[in-house]
């Protein structure tokens, strides 16, 4: 049986197979496959499969799309006319029990990889050398790689042909295509005349990679379905759903410390609906960071996520190079960096053209992330608070982390013309090549004016190239929009999925209807572009993506509003709780640069966050958020203390968890 990863799923269907010369073929039954009636086609070679022994399932990224296959019940088969099978029940049996040959494969290119690496190093070096000493010094280097690069082609030279007998056998569908390709490619830089074979060299590593990632993800390992040891990272973004906890605060010597500022650092501040209204807010931002993102092309994430393959990897700990210097609750803020689109919302009478520019919004949320796909947010820990003031757009936020497992964030923020809440938590699964995030929960907008209360869910979000190549990320889904209060219209988004043999990306169509389902409205566009209503060529643009700062690739792909996020000028350090995500060290430390000192911060964190833990539970007791409570429906929304608690009497006095 196959289940096919494209949204929405409609369940398992059931397929007959057939291997043939490492091309996948599918149809409905043995004969449509002779017919050339095929469902489709999967290059076994150029994806990555992980099997699942115990559930009888195998898992493949394509890269385009992700397959799950499914052995049908003996039961089940009887009353089909061809059996679904991936190869023979025997041979699928001895290739999973049998994994020797396979550990020695992967120990060995993995030495491979490591000469290759070396072979990396040398090439550089030798490049600098011809540019700066004499040829003497060239020559002794290439020296040193010919014989090098000669061990590397004896070695892989004897895994293709183990692999070649494997495949003979049946033992294993061995990419034997790619492994020749890898042999052609050092093959062409054996002579030691070749001073830049950087192309050559540049094409072995990828078929070595790819050989490796076949290769593990192929082992017959009993752990593969299993869960992970928890290593209470506080830096992953990709979180899991489930139920939150109910917990209540205690005060314990180790758990609580009372954090305390001079009175005259404490600044008189107005009040408007519960939002600062002046003091904090610097009229002139930043307009760059204060350090480039730092070089990560030496860290191996496969040796990181080889071993998890189709599993969640919320727990998994990541370097802190692969972050960016924001986390999630500061991410959630940046979903209102065109919250004038609700603005305009609050002013528009007609209630399809309301709904119009909710849509929109809910789609510029997106946007930010088309530049971001190279990095991560940090985690928050349990009890972190970020506020985010900006009368120069009109709002305030609030966002606490409220539960650490599962994690979930909650935010709030208010204007006079708007009221927005979520709170969010993830199911995320890596399939080998790509890692798909699946948001749970609802968005809400509440306009006070008309009453109205809209609510939406977010679509599905996959990272690709997560090993290799150039990272990009895409979004596909539905996005659907009710009024709570009134069924007058709805709207449908939907986020349109890449097609490998399509040069369209990031489309986005959608219509606002009445309560009858008729189309009152069209929109189109591209999620990090712009939107349009009505028809080619008389439609009108209602919202464009602002234009990004200079050398914004150097700077983790922020944008303008991003930038400003992170920002602690003194009259706001003075005015925060010391719980608020900008006096975090290790994102402070990784935003000026400072990568040592930013991961040995990042593990004490961690570290404090464990002891904290170990606290509540030997005394039987639980967290309970400060700013935040659970409502009847099991989501968290704001208990509106935070504004009023720093408007007087302010956070020197404030009892909070010691965070960093």
């Amino acid at each position: 049986m196959l289940k096919k990863r494209k949204w929405p799923m409609k369940g398992w269907h059931k397929r007959f197979f057939y291997l043939d010369k490492g091309i996948l073929k599918y149809a409905k039954c043995a004969a449509d496959v002779e017919k050339g009636k095929l469902h489709g086609c999967i290059d076994v070679g150029l994806s990555v499969m992980a099997i699942k022994k115990k559930a009888k399932c195998i898992d493949l990224d394509a890269e385009e799309n992700i397959y799950h296959l499914k052995r049908a019940s003996l039961a089940k088969q009887s009353s089909l006319h061809s059996p679904v099978s991936f190869t023979s029940q025997a041979k699928v049996t001895a290739w999973l029990q049998s994994s020797d040959d396979m550990d020695r494969c992967t120990k060995e290119l993995s030495v491979c990889e490591a000469q290759l690496l070396e072979l990396n190093h040398l090439l550089r070096s030798m490049e600098v050398l011809h540019r700066t000493y004499s040829a003497p010094a060239i020559n002794a280097l290439q020296v040193t790689f010919h014989s090098t690069m000669k061990s590397a082609l004896c070695m892989l030279t004897t895994e293709k042909e183990r692999l070649k007998q494997m495949l003979e056998h049946d033992s294993c569908p061995a990419p034997s295509a790619q492994l020749m390709g890898l042999k052609n490619a050092l093959a062409s830089v054996r002579s030691p005349t070749h001073t830049y074979p950087l192309c050559a060299f540049s094409q072995a590593q990828h078929y070595l990679l790819t050989i490796i990632q076949f290769l593990a993800s192929n082992e017959s390992r009993a752990s593969i379905t299993e869960s992970l040891s928890e290593f209470f990272d506080a830096q992953e973004v990709l979180l899991s759903a489930s139920s939150s906890e109910n917990e209540v605060r205690m005060k314990s010597p180790l758990y609580f410390q009372s954090h305390k500022c001079t009175a005259q650092s404490v600044i008189a501040v107005g009040v408007q609906l519960g939002c600062v209204e002046n003091g904090g807010s610097q009229e002139q931002r930043r307009c760059c960071l204060p350090s480039p993102s730092p070089n990560t092309s030496n860290i191996s994430l496969w040796n990181i996520l080889k071993n998890n393959i189709g599993k969640d990897l919320s727990k998994v700990a990541m370097p802190v190079q692969l972050n960016e210097p924001l986390n999630t609750l500061q991410r959630l803020c940046e979903e209102l960096e065109y919250s004038e689109l609700l603005d305009k919302a609050a002013h528009t009478q007609d209630p399809f053209e309301r709904m119009v520019y909710i849509a929109t919004f809910a789609v510029s949320g997106y946007a930010s992330s088309y530049y971001r796909a190279g990095g991560k947010p940090f985690n928050p820990v349990l009890g972190e608070t970020y506020e985010c003031d900006r009368p120069d757009k009109g709002f305030c936020f609030v966002a606490e982390q409220v539960s650490h497992h599962p994690p979930i964030s909650a935010c709030h923020a208010e204007s006079k013309n708007f009221i927005f809440w979520q709170d969010v938590r993830w199911r995320n699964k890596f399939w080998g090549k790509s890692m798909e995030i699946v948001p749970v929960g609802k968005t809400h907008v509440v306009l006070p004016g008309f009453g109205d209360h809209y609510e939406w869910n977010k679509v599905t979000s996959c990272i690709h190239n997560i090993l290799s190549g150039q990272r990009w990320i895409e979004h596909y889904g539905e996005i659907s929009i009710k009024n709570s209060n009134s069924e007058k219209c709805q709207c449908k988004v939907t986020f349109i999925k890449a097609k490998y043999w399509s040069s369209s990306m990031n489309e986005v169509e959608g219509a606002v209807t009445d309560h009858k389902g008729k189309v009152v409205h069209k929109l189109f566009g591209k999620w990090h572009e712009g939107m349009y209503y009505g028809s080619p060529p008389s439609a009108t643009c209602i919202w464009r993506m602002n234009p990004m700062p200079p050398d914004y690739e150097q700077y983790y792909g922020f944008t303008k509003f991003a930038l400003e996020l992170n920002e602690l000028d003194p009259l706001t350090k003075a005015l925060l709780p010391p719980t608020d995500s900008r006096l975090r060290l290790d994102q402070r430390l990784l935003e000026e640069g400072n990568v040592e000192s930013a991961e040995v911060q990042k593990q004490r964190i961690e570290q404090l966050q464990r002891e904290r833990r170990r606290v509540l539970e030997d005394n039987h007791m639980t967290h309970q958020p400060r700013f935040f409570q659970k409502s009847r429906d099991d989501t968290w929304v704001s208990n509106n203390t935070y504004w009023e608690l720093r408007k007087d009497p302010g956070f020197s006095n404030f009892d909070c968890p010691v965070l960093w």
